[in-house]
Order: C-alpha cells, then structure tokens, then sequence
C-alpha cells in the first residue's frame, strides 16, 4: 500500500483559530488527549473530533496511541504531528510579519472576518461578515446570535463541540456561511414567527418553470443569493424576503 503523504496546505489552510493546533501541541506536551482537552478548555469528546477533523485534512494520522506503562497508555505525536506543529509555527510567523508590514504601510488593516474570507475556498456562495452577540446552550446544541454589517440578526445552531472548538465568543467578528440552495426568497412583508427573515431588495431574479435563482441586496450593502418559488411574483428592484433554517447556517473564525 502506498504511503499517504502529509498535505500540510489541507491541515494548515484555515488557520488555527480553532483550536484543533493547539490541542495537538498539548497532546505532545502532556502525552494525553484528556489532559490537552482539558488545558485547551473544551470537552474530552471536543478534543478528539479535533484531531480527527485535522488528521482528516493532513492526509494523515497525526496522534499515535501508546499501550500500557506506567499510566496505563496515552498519546503521542507522529512525525507528521511534529512535522505539521513546525509548519503551523513558521506560517504563524510569516503571518505576523506580513500584518505588521501592511499596517505600517496603510495605517490600518480590514477585519479580521475579511481577511479570513480571502482565504476561504468554498461552495457556500453566501459570506456575511458579523458579530458575535450571544450564545445560548439548548440541550447538545449552542445557539449563536449574529450582528450583520448592516444591523440586522442571523441565528446559527451549532454543536457545543464546535463552539468550544472556535472558541466563540460575543463581541467576535465572524462569517455566517451558506448555500445559495437554503436560502429561500420570497416576495411580501416580515411574517410574525421568529426565524432568519432578513428583508432586503431584489437586484436580480432569473425565471425557470419551477422557480429561479434571486440575488437580494440586504441592508448595509451586503449580497445575498437564495432561490424562489415559480409564483413567487418577485420582481428587480422590489422588496423580497429572505428566510434562512438556523441549521443551514455555518460559523467560521479568523484566526
């Protein structure tokens, strides 16, 4: 079987504001995953889908268990593991570097938020910069209310595990992500029910025999893609309504 090969761009391509690069630095100080979960502040089960998700994107396993001992066993890093702490540490570096450089130059930098976005390779064609506001625990499922650019609210539903993971916290800038596809588009005036209804203008609307695909400008000047209904009556240049499931909507951080 041929050997898997490390890709240090798939592990390293987001950064590691997510914690997964600093459970797996734990994981080499301390020899175990529980020990690195619990310094890191997030949850034993946290701490492995950590280093599955960042063994996934490495092409390769980056923990390797250790049987028996005194302790009875535990964790230890690959050398892919120490290989990919060693890249992430130059990169952090590099990173570093080139903000100075830029706000020395420019006095200023953008967003965090935006700068994650330019790194962002995705098929989610809505990216909406926001702020953290709230976050509320319901059962095994964190509830993150979001600020748009332009003021109005967005609500995600996400697992504790991934909250933990991305360290959320209110007064952070993020992304709200999603797919054209979850996003549905409709013509009339902001229902009474609770939900993700953001109101905007229509500023394109293509017609299909089942329905067609509607760009919105929400306020703010934010762009916003959804689809229709066939009847839906909408029209360029007239109001439309935007309705969003909570579930459909991803987070992501800056690191």
């Amino acid at each position: 079987m041929k050997k898997s090969q490390l890709q240090l761009a798939g592990a390293l391509g987001h950064e590691a504001a997510d914690k997964r690069i600093d459970i797996l630095r734990r994981i080499g100080e301390t020899g175990s995953i529980s020990q690195a979960a619990r310094a890191a502040g997030v949850s034993y089960k946290a701490g492995w889908q950590a280093i599955d998700t960042l063994s996934n994107l490495a092409g390769v396993a980056l923990v390797e268990r250790v049987v028996g001992g005194a302790g009875g066993g535990g964790a230890r890093l690959s050398d892919a593991g120490r290989e990919l702490l060693r890249a992430a540490d130059e990169l952090a570096q590099a990173r570093a570097q080139v903000l100075a450089r830029l706000a020395s130059e420019a006095g200023h930098l953008p967003k965090s938020s935006a700068l994650a976005a330019l790194g962002l390779r995705t098929s989610l064609r809505n990216q909406l910069p926001c702020t953290l506001l709230s976050l509320h625990a319901q059962g095994q499922a964190v509830r993150v209310q979001l600020r748009l650019a332009g003021g109005m609210l967005l609500s995600s539903r996400i697992t504790r595990e991934s909250a933990q993971l991305l360290a959320l916290c209110p007064g952070q800038p993020v992304l709200a992500l999603c797919k054209a596809t979850a996003v549905k588009v409709s013509a009339g005036d902001m229902p009474a029910e609770a939900g993700n209804w953001l109101h905007g203008r229509a500023t394109r609307v293509s017609r299909a025999a089942g329905g067609g695909e509607v760009a919105l400008e929400l306020a703010g000047g934010l762009q916003l893609v959804g689809f229709c209904d066939a009847d839906s009556g909408l029209k360029a240049g007239r109001p439309a309504l935007a309705f969003i499931d909570e579930s459909a909507v991803v987070v992501a951080v800056a690191g």
